[in-house]
């Protein structure tokens, strides 16, 4: 098993940041292109920075376990930047983010004008609900205990860093500690370049972004 597990969520993407434009306006957008090529926004790319430097002032990764989406490993290499020394690095698939399948690319307001069946899924049963061809939060959450698995037989004593995705670093709690999907709200949103620490399956931070100082969401 690991000695320390530290999960993060990528900085601010250009789709969160074209989302929380089209919230604020009550707009439905469809944003073209695979989710998986994404970039980070320029707000991101600094929170990834601060979040390199907090990573450097404490116990250092040993193992670097990445999504390969773009906004992870462009994060990643922000982060690396601002370390000392370079861990070994490992793109993992089944880091992705969630797949939304045909639901890809849109915010709820565009979901309720071209599915609205799917936006009250999503809205109704969002811990069970499965888009067309895509994935339900119960799904990541196989993926993630796989890789957990992984970690404990291929990383015993190391401190590995975990670069994810939201919905990732949330089954990562659900999946260590035990928590049922229904009480997962507490912990939701799970914020752009915030950290989570386990020792073990021992929470020791959730979703913490006080690095981020002045960076703002």
């Amino acid at each position: 098993m690991p000695s320390m597990i530290t999960a993060v969520r990528h900085g601010q993407s250009e789709s969160n940041a074209a989302f929380d434009r089209a919230e604020a306006t009550g707009a439905a957008i469809v944003l073209p292109g695979s989710d998986r090529d994404v970039s980070l926004s320029p707000l991101g790319r600094k929170q990834a920075t601060e979040l390199g430097r907090r990573l450097a002032t404490g116990e250092t990764p040993e193992a670097v376990w990445c999504s390969p989406y773009r906004r992870a490993v462009q994060t990643w290499e922000l982060v690396a930047a601002e370390l000392d020394v370079v861990p070994e690095f490992r793109l993992e698939a089944r880091l992705g983010d969630r797949e939304m399948g045909a639901l890809s690319g849109m915010n709820l307001a565009a979901i309720r004008e071209r599915f609205p069946e799917q936006a009250e899924g999503l809205i109704s049963r969002r811990y069970s609900h499965r888009a067309p061809e895509g994935e339900s939060i119960p799904d990541v959450a196989d993926r993630v205990r796989e890789v957990l698995a992984d970690l404990h037989a291929e990383c015993a004593d190391r401190r590995v860093l975990v670069i994810a995705h939201d919905a990732v670093v949330l089954m990562v709690k659900h999946v260590l500690e035990g928590i049922p999907l229904a009480s997962l709200d507490a912990f939701i949103p799970v914020h752009n370049a915030s950290i989570s620490i386990w020792r073990g399956a021992r929470p020791e931070v959730f979703n913490d972004a006080g690095h981020l100082g002045n960076v703002t969401f």
